[in-house]
């Protein structure tokens, strides 16, 4: 027989017990998804948040917003990288050699010379669109769209249009970018590496004479503010990526979640859009700056070339897998065959 002393304890226990598990009401506000870009106020990156976060309020009635932190206030990429990974921000605009960080094989868009206009960067990427995704779901992010920053070109303080030139000055180059250090090897330069958002001081300062960018990106950062020169040959397609961690994503209802990817999707297109608009127009606005245009010859580009297959030979299935761009290319010869005359 039960002692009742005991009987009402337990029966006080029981009640607290139930009291405790019963689900709190909810008063947790919007859900904020954290975006770290080191594009500034006004730039297409913001433009598209804006029209983005506007439509995504609208669709989850408030309950889902994007919190932006621009112009670089989170620090460079390798920054937004590891503040991603302990939660801090969601999610980021990243270009490739972040993006390799994280699934290497992304890092195949930085051969130079493969692509030659933005038509084949489409074609190639729409094939190999669901490969590339599916690497970056395995590592727990998710691409919301690809973001590109154009065909960068060389910029410098003093005319540099030969290699020869270029081993007498000193090469900013972009930290942790296996490819590019690789390239600068092969050809003999001493490459400085520095933190994107240091490089223009390190242009004031005369610590680097040479940077590298598409033409937006050299305004945006501003950069053509203090050199003095262009060369005329895009030497590669500058890939990028706006990507979220999937772990925010899955505290999302699975209605939000499909909210949260189709207001993404359906600005994309305008993004890339005006992107490649404000690149034409960057080549004007640095023109009218007093940047001069230099014209490389076919020796010096070809040169360059032969420099830089020989480096790519050399990290070949270290820095990407060799079938990547393998697969990469036959996609590039099939378009370049429908395209012939």
């Amino acid at each position: 027989m039960i002692n009742p002393r005991k009987l009402k304890w337990m029966v006080i226990f029981l009640g607290a017990l139930f009291w405790v598990l019963l689900p709190l009401p909810c008063t947790a506000g919007p859900v904020q998804v954290k975006i770290a870009t080191l594009a500034p106020e006004g730039s297409p990156w913001l433009k598209t948040f804006n029209l983005v976060n506007a439509d995504l309020q609208k669709k989850t009635d408030n309950q889902v917003q994007l919190k932006i932190y621009s112009g670089g206030v989170m620090g460079d990429e390798k920054d937004m990288l590891r503040k991603m990974y302990i939660e801090q921000i969601h999610g980021a605009v990243l270009t490739s050699s972040t993006l390799s960080v994280i699934f290497p094989e992304i890092r195949v868009f930085q051969v130079p010379f493969l692509f030659q206009t933005s038509a084949e960067v489409d074609y190639v990427l729409k094939k190999m669109d669901r490969f590339f995704r599916a690497g970056f779901d395995e590592k727990g992010f998710r691409i919301m769209g690809w973001s590109e920053g154009g065909f960068v070109r060389l910029m410098s303080t003093t005319p540099v249009d030969t290699l020869d030139k270029l081993k007498k000055v000193k090469v900013w180059t972009w930290e942790d970018a296996p490819m590019a250090q690789a390239i600068f090897d092969e050809a003999g330069v001493s490459a400085i590496p520095l933190s994107v958002p240091d490089v223009l001081v390190g242009l004031q300062t005369g610590l680097v004479d040479v940077v590298y960018a598409p033409p937006s990106g050299a305004i945006a950062l501003q950069w053509f503010t203090k050199t003095k020169f262009m060369n005329d040959v895009p030497l590669i397609y500058l890939m990028g990526g706006i990507v979220i961690k999937s772990s925010l994503i899955k505290k999302l209802s699975p209605a939000q979640q499909g909210m949260l990817v189709e207001s993404f999707s359906s600005h994309m297109d305008g993004l890339q859009a005006m992107v490649r608009q404000q690149d034409e127009e960057a080549m004007r606005v640095m023109a009218d700056y007093g940047v001069k245009i230099l014209t490389v010859s076919d020796g010096e580009v070809q040169q360059f070339k032969d420099l830089a297959a020989k480096a790519l030979q050399k990290i070949s299935g270290s820095s990407f897998s060799q079938q990547t761009l393998n697969e990469l290319k036959e996609h590039l010869a099939e378009y370049r065959k429908t395209k012939k005359p």
